[in-house]
């Protein structure tokens, strides 16, 4: 009697198998998640830096704060500022997680500047992991 089917081993070395590789695709997934979410925090940087610059160049000076949006009087420049995505990467923490503006310089001033500070979880295009700071000379590591 010549039976046809599969032993109990083959079958558990197809599922150890299967289970191997869909436990490598997650791991992938997950480390392609966070390069994503870097990624996003420098696109949002430089989109709130182009909205700061176009207000400068309208308003003669930073705004003093960043609320939900940047706009003078008869402008918007950005309607709603981005808040950092979630979760928090590498070794920046939940606190590092967001985007602080600051303006520097004498408020009604037609000078001054600003610090817009973000973490990075890794290195993205160029910008070291960890805390940097944004500034109209443009982006650097702390």
């Amino acid at each position: 009697m010549n039976k046809k089917g599969f032993t109990l081993i083959e079958l558990l070395v197809v599922i150890a198998i299967i289970g191997l590789l869909s436990t490598l695709s997650v791991l992938a997934l997950n480390s392609a998640r966070a390069r994503s979410r870097d990624a996003k925090r420098i696109t949002d940087v430089k989109q709130i830096q182009t909205a700061l610059e176009m207000y400068y160049s309208e308003a003669g000076q930073y705004p003093a704060t960043l609320g939900t949006s940047i706009s003078t009087g008869t402008s918007i420049y950005m309607m709603k500022v981005p808040t950092a995505p979630l979760p928090v990467d590498g070794s920046c923490d939940g606190t590092q997680n967001t985007y602080t503006y600051a303006y520097v310089g004498t408020a009604g001033a037609a000078s001054g500047s600003y610090t817009l500070t973000y973490c990075l979880g890794a290195a993205t295009g160029g910008v070291a992991a960890g805390v940097n700071t944004a500034t109209p000379a443009g982006i650097t590591s702390q």
